[in-house]
């Protein structure tokens, strides 16, 4: 048994800025997910996305049923996340994108690696100095939430043993992996026989690199600079997508006296310390709840240190809890034929069942909403109760402690408890729904009301999300956390060795640091806020390929307003214009007119030329502005300089297509000239 370096933890579960992560024995690593500018891993299918929703997916995509059920693992298990999903009870439909073919269809054998994607997971490999594995062998990973039409995850372990420098410390790179992305989930139905989620298939397929680090994250806002430092680096490679979405983050939390918890949903890095702090506070609260429900069954009490726990301690303390709350489902629909709650009313309506199961010795312990100091939702068993059975498809249940409210009055509360058997201290949940499906939600709920004399259970939970952004940077359970049983090798894909000679190649050719690329960007005229924008948007490199001895701040102008076409357009229009073939003010409107394809320079300047947009010439520009100028010289005299602006449009509106530039020029000299 290890040593225990941990005192009995203390801290403010309301004020989650006053949790001492050392104190408290706080553990975490991250795992990144990030989208490769590449086709897709399998398939060679194209990596296009499809903005699409349920109310505007084209009718000719065609539209697949499927159900999916766990396989067993190389072990011969069947992982316990797969398990879970399983019980669900979901059917899932998939929208056939142009993008996606037999392969994503889960009707034809994969290919081999995209070797794009491969190269670039190679050099994001050695950017953080990780070694490759000599052999490349492709495993599957059980999924069957039916993100994957398989009902597994295509995943290659390419390299481990990296490091990342940040400013608290080096942190460890414990595997960088190259694997399929997810299915994206455009809605789910609720039926009468269970859920209905629709996927796209657009997404699945598309290459991703996982990173995972070491549990070297020392504080929550350290996580934040560590996700940040990873998105730098894999950017680095300037072959990664950029956008929402394209990259995620997974937190692996836990404190002492709590357990290992994955997050996801973790998008804006600016909310990490917070979410982190938030599960450190839930967890610490849990742990005292245990001790206090097994102080009042006169329990051995949980240790500060999940390492000093006894397996047979815990057994036998499930055994009492579990003798203490059986599995007992009450049908208690009977005693809601009144109610005029509008939940209620409408479940009645369907068919619904209302079903009850006592929690006995939980009133109280249940819990009710309150608010900590920053407005997020304090840690509850209720809370946690209601999550669980939600993961059954339900919207939610009722329990003892909120009760009287949403329309169920005193006097039914009283049917339940006197039907129940219940005493004062006892609590109880109630779901209204399908029979079968009611059943399955308050298992849930009983199971992890048992567990309320433990540790947290370790689990993934996802970010509560409210249009768009975390609600308060709370979580909710996903589904258990799955084990090594859910992994076995893929038969279709051969391995594949990484010689050393790959590898030299990769040393030999790795992409420019973010130090080198801000020296190079400085040898150009250009402004600050141009460099910092063009360093940001990562067009350096197009920015230097295609200067041709252009203005720089011009160029860098023209690259910038037009950053999504092709740069060579760009280059040549703005060329154009440097040889007075288009105005200045036309730039725009001619690559907009050639931004589907590349023109020719003569395609150009015939173009120009036919829309009225190539300048005037300059001898005939002076004779208008001097007429201008000479038919308004008393307002001239009066205003000065400042005619320029009011007399700028009335010359161009002349003149037809003129350089604004020149015009300004020369209106100043001939003003200049007049008031002398």
């Amino acid at each position: 048994m290890a040593e225990s370096n941990y005192p009995e933890p203390s801290g403010d579960v309301s004020d989650v800025g006053s949790l001492n992560p050392g104190q408290l024995g706080f553990m975490c690593g991250i795992e990144v997910h990030q989208q490769l500018a590449t086709g897709k891993l399998h398939s060679r299918q194209s990596g296009d996305l499809f903005d699409v929703t349920m109310d505007t997916l084209p009718d000719d995509w065609p539209r697949f049923s499927r159900r999916l059920r766990a396989a067993r693992g190389e072990g011969g298990k069947v992982d316990i996340a797969a398990r879970f999903e399983t019980k669900r009870n979901r059917s899932f439909e998939y929208v056939q994108s142009p993008n996606s073919g037999l392969i994503e269809l889960d009707d034809q054998p994969p290919l081999a690696h995209d070797t794009n994607a491969l190269d670039i997971a190679l050099t994001a490999s050695a950017l953080l100095n990780a070694k490759p594995v000599s052999l490349l062998q492709t495993m599957r990973k059980t999924v069957v939430d039916g993100s994957n039409t398989s009902g597994f995850q295509r995943t290659t372990l390419i390299s481990t043993g990296g490091t990342l420098e940040t400013t608290i410390g080096p942190v460890g790179i414990s595997v960088l992996c190259l694997e399929e992305d997810s299915a994206r989930k455009l809605d789910a139905v609720t039926t009468a026989n269970g859920e209905k989620v629709i996927y796209n298939l657009d997404r699945l397929g598309l290459p991703l690199i996982e990173i995972a680090t070491e549990p070297d994250v020392k504080t929550p806002e350290h996580a934040k600079e560590t996700s940040i430092a990873l998105g730098r680096t894999l950017r680095q490679t300037r072959r990664v997508r950029r956008g929402l979405g394209s990259i995620r983050q997974d937190l692996n939390v836990s404190i002492a006296c709590g357990d290992r918890i994955e997050i996801k949903g973790c998008q804006d890095l600016n909310w990490i310390p917070r979410i982190i702090k938030l599960e450190m506070a839930r967890q610490l609260h849990f742990y005292r709840l245990a001790n206090e429900l097994r102080a009042e069954f006169n329990l051995p009490p949980l240790s500060s240190d999940r390492r000093e726990d006894d397996a047979d301690v815990e057994f036998e303390v499930a055994e009492r809890v579990a003798a203490k709350l059986p599995l007992k489902f009450v049908d208690v629909t009977n005693h809601f034929a009144d109610c005029k709650s509008k939940m209620v009313e409408n479940g009645l309506a369907e068919s619904h069942t209302m079903l009850g199961l006592p929690l006995p010795n939980l009133a109280g312990k249940i819990g009710t909403k309150q608010l900590d100091s920053d407005g997020a939702q304090l840690p509850r068993l209720g809370r946690e109760l209601a999550g669980a059975a939600k993961l059954a498809g339900v919207r939610g249940v009722f329990h003892s402690d909120e009760l009287p409210a949403y329309g169920i009055t005193q006097t039914h509360v009283m049917r339940v408890r006197e039907q129940l058997g219940l005493t004062d201290s006892d609590g109880f949940v109630l779901c209204l729904a399908p029979k079968w499906q009611a059943e399955l939600a308050l298992e849930s709920v009983l199971f992890r009301a048992r567990n309320a004399w433990h540790r947290v259970p370790q689990e993934v939970r996802n970010v509560v999300i409210r249009k768009g952004a975390p609600e308060d940077g709370t979580t909710t359970p996903m589904r258990p956390l799955p084990g090594g049983a859910r992994m076995y090798p893929e038969t279709d894909i051969p391995p594949r060795v990484i010689d050393e000679d790959k590898w030299q190649s990769v040393i030999d050719n790795l992409p420019m640091t973010d130090a080198q690329r801000q020296a190079r960007m400085d040898n150009y005229d250009v402004s600050a806020d141009q460099k910092e924008q063009i360093l940001a948007k990562e067009l350096d490199d197009q920015f230097v390929e295609f200067h041709h001895n252009l203005p720089a701040k011009a160029w860098a102008t023209v690259l910038l307003e037009n950053d999504a076409v092709d740069p060579r357009l760009s280059s040549r229009v703005l060329a154009a214009k440097e040889q007075g073939e288009i105005t200045r003010e036309a730039i725009n409107q001619v690559i907009t007119h050639f931004s589907n394809r590349l023109p020719q320079f003569e395609e150009i300047t015939a173009y120009a030329k036919q829309a009225g947009l190539k300048p005037a010439d300059e001898s005939d520009l002076v004779g208008i502005i001097e007429s201008v100028v000479a038919e308004r010289l008393d307002f001239v005299r009066e205003r000065g300089f400042g005619a320029i602006g009011p007399l700028m449009g009335i010359v161009m509106q002349q003149a037809g297509a003129a350089d604004g530039k020149v015009v300004s020029a020369l209106l100043k000299q001939t003003i200049n000239d007049a008031i002398k």
